[in-house]
């Protein structure tokens, strides 16, 4: 029995209620079981925004059974690659890691029109990463 381990993302965002959990949905959708997903936040919201949660569902993405969880040192240790968007120094770093800081906008508060560009962002930059890990 042969094991093949798959790589790991970790998507970090202050609330984990927004950019993380969009950018979690495309990789899912797009890798499959082939790459493992993770996201988190350093001050998790209570609930993921919904605007964000409309914004996928107008891409075939459902989102809406994710909640925002904590980010630990753990979930960074068992990660490959770790993508931060905008909680600076709150991510713990660990050598050996790829690191990627992917500054885009914070959904919070914004209405569906300014959060469609920010999803279709996160959807290039997960196409990128997923050609990056899986070639």
């Amino acid at each position: 029995m042969t094991t093949q381990t798959k790589p790991s993302v970790l998507f970090v965002c202050v609330h984990n209620a927004g950019r993380s959990q969009m950018a979690s949905g495309y990789l899912r959708h797009i890798a499959g079981d082939r790459i493992e997903v993770r996201s988190a936040g350093s001050m998790p919201a209570d609930q993921i925004n919904p605007t964000a949660v409309a914004a996928m569902r107008e891409e075939g993405i459902d989102i809406t059974a994710e909640q925002p969880k904590v980010l630990t040192t753990e979930a960074v240790q068992d990660s490959d690659v770790v993508i931060t968007m905008g909680c600076g120094d709150a991510c713990p770093f660990f050598p050996g890691k790829r690191y990627e800081d992917w500054e885009l906008d914070d959904p919070a508060g914004q209405g569906i029109d300014s959060v469609r560009p920010i999803r279709d962002d996160i959807k290039l930059r997960i196409e990128e990463l997923v050609a990056s890990l899986l070639d």
